[in-house]
Parts: structure tokens; C-alpha cells; sequence
């Protein structure tokens, strides 16, 4: 399996699952639409703060049915408030960890953190650098691995917006997992990204990979996605335990990875 996730990560997405990112994205709001009274099962949050740092090209507005989601279950969610992510930009940096200090303060508690794809890999950097205002950090098909500068197009464009651009990432260690609990969701259909770019390896006992049917653009749009989220925020702080894949989340969630 883990030679699986390797071999993964050194090649780029599959050109059908890159095509039909639009259309499956589609698909996934209509089935996030039909899950309404599902979702509302969900268990219900204790308040902390919860940031949704959205992907390369993303915007809060974007990720705003995620935030009313998380929101109504009791949460304190709220977007990074910096605009389009274009990228690490010096002053982004900067605000976006004033955002973090305000709502630790606001929150008087650590808080979670979700990020999807370029947005992930600014989560984990951030809890790796400031681990004692970070509760859980929750990735979405963010590229943290090894081999993570392939010349997919995605990244040619993030490079080519970003000649001068600022690493919030420690290269050489970015892809080992932040000192707090943290969990990676993913897609073996993701259109964006390579999957295996997703999947943690070699972690500690706080960390763990869930794998979703989906695609990359509909990760933040995606009711399993959402079921995953309101599970693992609303555990009681400092009493992490692994996702559950029993009962129905059988049928619902592939088998996971033991890497």
C-alpha cells in the first residue's frame, strides 16, 4: 500500500479525472443538496473556533456553505478573510496569522483548522510553527507530500502568479505531520492534485487518512466530506480518537490506508 501511494505521488492526476472536475463538482452539490436531513443528524459542536482556509484560486465565498454548515452545528467558523488565495503573499502571511492569534484570544482555546489544497498545506505550516493555538488541523486533498513540485497545471499557474513567492513551507520538512492531531482527507479521483500527495506517511499516533469519493474542486461541496468534518470537530479536546469506519460508513468510505 505504500509503494501504492508512493507511485501516486510522482505522477500527475489522470486525465479523465482532470476533465470532468467541473461536471463531478456539479454532481457533488446536488448530492450534498439531497443529504440535508443526513447532515443534520450531525453532532453538534462545543463553540470553538474553527478556520476554513480556502485552495489556490479559492475564496472564503466559496467555502461560505461549508462555514453556515459548521456554523449551525455550533461553531465558530470562519473564512481567512484574505481574498482570492493567489498564493503566499509577505502581508497574506502576516494577517493570516494575526487572524489566528485574534480567534485563539476570541475563542480563549486552541482552534481548528481546515484547509483545502493550497489552503491545507498553509494549516499544517501553521500548527507545525505555532502548535500550542492549533487544536486539529484537517487537510482536503492538500499536496504536503514528497514530489509535490511536479509540473502539474495547477502548479505551473501557482508559479507562474508567483515568481517571487514567499515559502511558508519548510520543503524539507513539510511533508512529515504537524506536532498536533490531524487528519487528511482525499480522492483516488482527485483531477487536481495526485492523491498520493494527500496521504500522510509515517505519522504519529494523532494522525490518520480518510478517503472520500469525490473530486478536487468539490471537496469543500462534498456531504461525506461535511459528515467527516462534523465528526472529527466534535470531539472533546485533548481526547483524539481515529474516524470510525463502522456501520454504514462501510458502504459510504473505501477502506483506509495503513501507512
Amino acid at each position: 500500500m505504500r509503494e501504492q501511494v508512493i507511485a501516486s505521488a510522482s505522477r500527475v492526476p489522470y486525465r479523465r479525472h482532470a476533465l470532468t472536475e467541473l461536471p463531478r463538482t456539479i454532481q457533488d452539490i446536488a448530492v450534498l443538496r439531497a443529504s440535508k436531513r443526513w447532515l443534520q443528524k450531525s453532532p453538534t459542536g462545543d463553540g470553538h473556533a474553527v478556520m476554513v482556509i480556502p485552495g489556490f484560486m479559492g475564496s472564503d465565498s466559496y467555502n461560505r456553505p461549508l462555514r453556515k454548515y459548521l456554523q449551525a452545528l455550533g461553531y465558530m467558523a470562519v473564512g481567512w478573510n484574505q481574498g482570492t488565495n493567489l498564493g503566499p503573499k509577505p502581508e497574506t502571511v502576516e494577517d493570516m496569522l494575526h487572524r489566528l492569534e485574534q480567534l485563539h484570544q476570541h475563542s480563549n482555546g486552541p482552534i481548528s483548522i481546515i484547509g483545502h489544497s493550497l489552503g491545507g498545506v498553509y494549516a499544517r505550516e501553521i500548527a507545525r510553527h505555532y502548535p500550542e493555538m492549533v487544536r486539529q488541523v484537517i487537510t482536503l486533498g492538500s499536496p504536503f507530500g514528497k514530489g509535490r513540485d511536479m509540473p502539474t497545471p495547477s502548479g505551473q499557474l501557482y508559479r507562474l502568479l508567483n515568481p517571487d513567492r514567499v515559502e511558508v513551507e519548510d520543503k524539507q520538512h513539510m511533508h512529515l505531520a504537524p506536532p498536533v492531531p490531524t487528519t487528511s482527507i482525499y480522492s483516488k479521483a482527485d483531477g487536481v492534485v495526485s492523491w498520493g500527495l494527500s496521504v500522510q506517511l509515517d505519522g504519529h499516533e494523532k494522525t490518520e487518512n480518510i478517503e472520500v469519493r469525490g473530486c478536487h474542486c468539490g471537496l469543500t461541496l462534498n456531504s461525506t466530506v461535511w459528515h467527516v468534518l462534523a465528526d472529527r470537530l466534535a470531539q472533546p479536546i485533548k481526547q483524539w480518537q481515529a474516524f470510525e469506519r463502522t456501520g454504514h460508513r462501510k458502504v459510504i468510505f473505501p477502506t483506509p490506508l495503513n501507512v
